[in-house]
């Protein structure tokens, strides 16, 4: 899928889990769910960093580039290395290692170590990073172009500043779902690990699928791609995706949106 569809999807992912959440008993503060949304929003681009033509690849200027291709050299390196028979050779690493659950997990595991470790940096830090995502993704052709990149990150710093102090006022979500002294913002991850498994569920659904199971093998592939029968899928950016999924993830997100407030 492309940029706007895979940041949608994730942010109407936390919604629903913001709803799930408060149907379990465990409601998230109105900061939590606006602030995780941004996120998910913002890591569901995150698996692309593979791809040199990405949003997320240019989201930084040369840092993102450079990162990029380091990604790129390395996901083909453990491709190669552990791909089966029945894996196909390949020239690069674009839709690999970044898009597996295992990514997904060691992603959020970091961010969230990061931020109970860091202190008020680090979490600055990470909102930082997902906020201009996000803004990428959700604004995605109003926010290309390099005349507007320093615009952007001005946004996603001013905001990642106001959330953060919202976030740090007493019961505003800094602990929320981990209650220990020691394990705010331990939840950072959870955002992180969504949008990227988000990502891996949109892609699966195009016509070359996903190897989100990876490294769990599925006959004689280690890398088989994940997806409904090829009836069902669909090209990336086509009609499919920006009538019918990019609709329904706005719904669905609103409709999560006010249950996990209680509105509904």
């Amino acid at each position: 899928m492309m940029g706007p569809a895979h940041s949608l999807s994730g942010a109407a992912a936390w919604l629903g889990v913001g709803a799930a959440a408060a149907a379990a008993g465990h409601p998230m503060p109105w900061p939590v769910l606006l602030v995780g949304a941004l996120i998910c929003a913002g890591a569901a681009l995150a698996p692309d960093l593979d791809h040199k033509a990405a949003t997320i690849s240019r989201s930084f200027g040369p840092i993102s580039h450079g990162i990029c291709e380091i990604v790129d050299k390395l996901s083909y390196a453990v491709y190669k290395a552990t791909r089966m028979k029945g894996d196909p050779r390949r020239n690069g690493g674009h839709r690999t290692l970044t898009h597996t659950w295992v990514w997904a997990v060691l992603l959020g595991a970091g961010c969230s170590a990061a931020a109970i470790t860091g202190g008020r940096w680090a979490v600055l830090a990470i909102l930082f990073v997902h906020m201009v995502l996000a803004i990428e993704g959700l604004l995605w052709r109003a926010a290309r172009g390099s005349s507007s990149d320093v615009l952007v990150w001005l946004l996603a710093a001013t905001s990642a500043w106001i959330l953060a102090g919202i976030l740090d006022k007493p019961g505003n979500g800094s602990d929320w779902l981990f209650t220990a002294s020691d394990q705010r913002y331990l939840w950072l991850g959870l955002p992180i690990v969504l949008g990227a498994l988000v990502h891996d569920i949109g892609d699966a659904l195009t016509v070359s699928g996903c190897p989100i199971l990876w490294p769990i093998p599925v006959g004689r592939k280690r890398w088989y791609p994940v997806g409904p029968p090829k009836a069902m899928r669909f090209r990336a950016g086509s009609w499919v995706e920006l009538k019918v999924l990019m609709p329904a993830f706005m719904l669905l997100g609103g409709v999560g949106c006010a249950a996990a407030l209680n509105v509904i």
